[in-house]
């Protein structure tokens, strides 16, 4: 089988900034990846007080894990990404972080944005949740 991704965005909901209201697969495997935390390799917090190195050492373990399974950015069918923070500036910073990376094409399919009270790390900032539609 093919692998068939389709991201659709209905004229009748409001434009976005680059990511896709729906996301529809006709694949045979899916991965998901556990949340991706800014964790060095020995699970040691990275960037400490700062989005943008936290959302830089996310970015490294989400292409690590992905390679891993075998699939490139552009085989995310959905992402959820996890900021600690409510300020929108701190939100926008970390999803522009993202989107312009070598991550960024995981952005253009459905995804979901949201500031929280709290991660499961000390001192973490930023997280990020995958689904993977795997190539045959």
């Amino acid at each position: 089988m093919t692998e068939k991704i389709t991201r659709i965005n209905p004229e009748q909901l409001h434009q976005t900034p680059g990511y896709h209201h729906i996301t529809v697969v006709e694949a045979g495997r899916t991965a998901y990846l556990a949340g991706q935390c800014p964790l060095d390799r020995n699970g040691d917090l990275v960037g400490a007080g700062s989005f943008e190195k936290q959302a830089d050492q996310v970015i490294a373990n989400a292409l690590t894990a992905l390679a891993a399974a075998g699939a490139e950015p552009s085989h995310v069918v959905r992402s959820v990404i996890y900021v600690r923070s409510d300020e929108q500036g701190d939100l926008g910073a970390v999803w522009r972080r993202l989107t312009e990376s070598a991550l960024g094409p995981v952005f253009t399919t459905a995804s979901t944005l949201l500031g929280v009270a709290q991660l499961g790390f000390s001192g973490q900032l930023v997280e990020l949740d995958l689904t993977v539609a795997l190539p045959d």
